[in-house]
């Protein structure tokens, strides 16, 4: 008897969000085989599918039935459930009622702490079409979904009104219902190329069946790879490469279920808009495909992707045609129109948007960036009075026509409209620039007037929000700080800003206008606050960075608090390659107990080393080497070249472990006991001024 056959599920919906399908899909698949794999379920490979109007997963080889699983129950002691006369008492009538049998069944089972009552219980498996349903309404509810809705006259809530279910265990229909809706073994083709159901007799069968007799892939990266290939070869045909990023093509891919690419035109005029604006028009308005040519100019062509196979190709492109020039038009409008004011004579206009209840306008926030921009060109011995310029421009795009239309263009737009106003480049490029990097991974400001101004907006923001109350709670951040944070810890490791980010960060502060909610304000605390903030991202920023980094290495620089995060990268670096060294286990070790020692006597400051308080020899030879090494490793502390100083550090090794072993710190005597504290006390302060790598466990 097969014990085993493959599993599908298909939940069948409206047109599903395309943005969203494929994490739809990847949840759903691992979702449902978490779920399988708690209920005690063998199975094999689990592959997740999905078009615009299905999710669906098969499972491979989903066994039929659970395993009888069989547990022991534990009783009473023995000598607790027998009299003196071997009678069972009370409580062990209660256990085999409880077990549901006779005591006479009951076994026993003797362990260290004596001999005890036991019930050997068998717990029938339960069969897969009995548990999958419930499986399945377990993953359906676990899905990323952040609005649900219901349609009909049901409770049923999805992304999407569901219309059909395909539930098969081999070749067998489970009976049950999903979101409202009777399972079967019939599914739903393409929209337009069939018409009536599409049966499907077993789940290997899926994608096959639905490809000639549905007319849909159904497999989501075998179609994103024929998208991607049409795409291409369209694109070839028209002279010149695609222009689309993943994103688009998932988009794309999400749209169609039978995809088919099409090579479109517009009239030439319109490439004397800024590339950004065409490539935005067609893609993020019609996600279509820009062509540019092998330098990357834009061409007047455009590549679509129709979700059918039509038998009058010209009228699908004719269509598409109509639909974007309007939408060329509209943007060749604004650039034209929004040019005819200065960008600068916008900034009045800001005045009148509210940024945030509490924090004033946006041309309040220019300002303070401005102050703190400033700041921060100072201090880096740089000129500030360009960064101040863009700085009153850089919100400015917000409030002309095309951003308006076209918000994706933020800050793009700016350079253009300020470059048209002849603004130099030290100016234009950092509007577009302070914007950057907007998401994990994206392209950080080429100039140092642009990372300024990146590092200044963001701080403001923090500062703002964190100081009228309304800081992250749980997975809410609708002011997106962790990705200001991120950023603000991308631009200042990795384009090597040095600068002192907690007096940063309470300058920020000191400009806000808002205080707590409470009405306390500390800014102490909430310039505290924020640096945690900013910290706990610059944690996970190491790790993903990094995945041999250990988290106490990270813990060992935090209990420093560097002044900057470039100071803090160095840090980080040297007690990493610490680590690797053959003393550094003995050190750490010392360390931690010096740091013990220390706490227990109470002593924050053990004051000079008396040399002629020292007595014994091991105690005279750390003294001497410490001298020595307080002589080396000063000038390497200065240059900051902190891997250096460990790596000399290292040689204490020898003299503190014979410490250790020959002298007794806490004697009798308050004077030799305090000058070895001292003595200890200056060994630690020395590895202070690197690290505290007596959190390291090695």
């Amino acid at each position: 008897m097969t014990k085993a056959a493959d599993f599908l599920v298909e939940i069948g919906t409206e047109e599903l969000p395309p943005k969203a399908l494929r994490s739809l899909m990847e949840a759903f698949a691992s979702d449902l085989e978490a779920a399988v794999d708690e209920a005690r379920l063998g199975h094999g490979n689990v592959h997740g599918y999905a078009s615009p109007r299905r999710l669906a997963v098969l499972i491979e080889d989903l066994e039929l039935a659970q395993e009888d699983r069989k547990s022991t129950q534990k009783g009473p002691p023995v000598k607790v459930a027998f009299d003196d006369d071997g009678n069972p008492t009370p409580a062990a009538m209660a256990f085999a009622k409880k077990c549901g049998v006779e005591v006479d069944a009951l076994g026993r089972e003797k362990t260290d702490k004596g001999e005890w009552l036991v019930s050997e219980v068998v717990e029938k498996g339960r069969k897969a079409a009995e548990l999958v349903p419930e499986l399945i309404d377990s993953a359906l509810a676990g899905l990323p979904i952040p609005r649900r809705m219901r349609w009909g006259a049901g409770d049923a809530e999805f992304v999407r009104p569901v219309h059909w279910v395909v539930l098969l265990h081999g070749k067998e229909t489970i009976a049950a219902s999903i979101m409202g809706v009777t399972a079967s073994n019939e599914s739903v083709g393409h929209r337009f190329h069939t018409s009536g159901p599409v049966a499907i007799a077993s789940p290997g069968d899926y994608l096959e069946t639905l490809e000639k007799k549905g007319h849909v892939i159904a497999d989501f990266e075998r179609r994103l790879a024929m998208v991607r290939d049409g795409v291409t070869k369209a694109a070839d045909s028209a002279g010149g490469t695609a222009v689309g990023d993943d994103d688009l093509y998932d988009e794309v891919t999400a749209l169609v279920e039978w995809p088919v690419p099409i090579v479109g035109s517009f009239d030439e005029q319109y490439l004397e808009l800024p590339r950004e604006a065409v490539v935005s028009t067609l893609t993020s308005h019609q996600r279509y495909f820009p062509v540019a040519d092998k330098d990357g100019k834009l061409l007047a062509k455009f590549v679509t992707v129709a979700n059918l196979d039509s038998k009058d190709p010209n009228q699908v492109r004719d269509g598409n045609e109509r639909v974007i020039r309007p939408r060329l038009a509209d943007a060749a409008f604004f650039w034209d129109s929004d040019r005819r004011i200065p960008l600068s004579a916008r900034a009045g206009s800001l005045r009148e948007v509210v940024y945030q209840r509490g924090l004033g306008s946006l041309h309040d926030k220019a300002v303070r960036v401005a102050d703190l921009g400033a700041t921060i060109a100072d201090l880096l011995e740089h000129n500030p009075a360009p960064i101040r310029q863009a700085a009153m421009l850089a919100k400015c795009d917000l409030v002309t026509g095309m951003v308006g239309e076209f918000p994706e263009l933020q800050g793009i737009m700016g350079r253009y409209y300020a470059l048209s106003d002849k603004e130099p480049a030290e100016v234009a490029d950092p509007i577009a620039e302070h914007y950057l990097p907007r998401f994990a991974g994206d392209e950080l400001p080429a100039s140092i007037n642009g990372q300024v101004l990146a590092v200044a907006d963001r701080l403001d923001t923090l500062a703002g929000v964190f100081a009228i109350g309304k800081k992250p709670s749980g997975n809410r951040d609708p002011f997106g700080l962790r990705r200001a944070a991120l950023g603000i810890i991308r631009v200042l490791i990795e384009c090597g800003l040095d600068l002192d980010l907690k007096a940063l960060i309470a300058s920020a502060v000191d400009m806000q206008p808002g205080v707590r909610a409470d009405g306390s304000d500390p800014n102490t605390s909430i310039t505290a606050d924020v640096y945690g903030f900013i910290t706990d991202r610059l944690r996970r920023y190491f790790l993903d960075r990094d995945e041999s980094l250990a988290t106490e290495t990270f813990d060992a620089v935090l209990a420093r608090s560097p002044l900057s995060l470039v100071d803090f990268e160095r840090r980080l670096a040297a007690v990493q390659a610490f680590v690797g060294l053959e003393p550094a286990a003995s050190l750490a070790a010392a360390n931690k107990r010096i740091a013990n020692i220390l706490r227990q006597a109470e002593v924050e400051d053990a004051g000079e080393v008396k040399k002629k308080l020292l007595a014994e020899p091991a105690e005279i030879a750390l003294e001497a080497a410490l001298e020595q090494a307080i002589a080396d490793v000063a000038p390497m502390l200065y240059a900051k070249d902190y891997t250096d100083a460990l790596t000399a550090l290292a040689e204490l090794r020898e003299p503190v472990d014979t410490f250790f072993d020959d002298v007794m710190v806490n004697v009798d005597d308050k004077a030799t006991r305090n000058n070895r504290l001292a003595l200890l006390s200056q060994l630690r302060a020395l590895f202070l001024d690197v690290a505290d790598i007596s959190r390291l466990s090695i």
